[in-house]
């Protein structure tokens, strides 16, 4: 009553192709998260890491802390000196730059 037959399967192809239907669903999960998820978030960071690379003197930044100021100077260190006032300047680390809002025109020799 409880027990029930047990059948052989046959050994074939069928076995192949059933493993491929069942990967099948989760290849295209995988797929639609990495076109959703992951290359937007490569991109973002690709980005920033580019805007921190080419900050120089005089532009005027944002930090992740919502300090403004402008790059007084550019260390080799991960380091940059923001003027926040007149006369205070602080040292930030540059990946806590979330944006520039204005860039200073590079210095052209006539």
């Amino acid at each position: 009553m409880f027990i029930t037959p047990a059948y052989a399967q046959a050994a074939d192809a069928a076995g192949g192709a059933a493993l491929l239907q069942n990967l099948v669903p989760f290849i295209l999960i995988f797929g639609i998260m990495w076109l959703l998820l992951i290359r937007p978030q490569q991109k973002k960071m690709k980005e920033h890491r580019n805007m921190v690379a080419a900050l120089r003197r005089g532009d005027q930044i944002v930090t992740a802390g919502g300090l403004i100021g402008k790059v007084s100077k550019v260390k080799e260190d991960g380091e940059i000196e923001v003027e926040i006032a007149e006369g205070v300047k602080v040292r930030v680390v540059r990946s806590t730059i979330t944006s520039v809002l204005s860039k200073t025109e590079p210095a052209t020799t006539e």
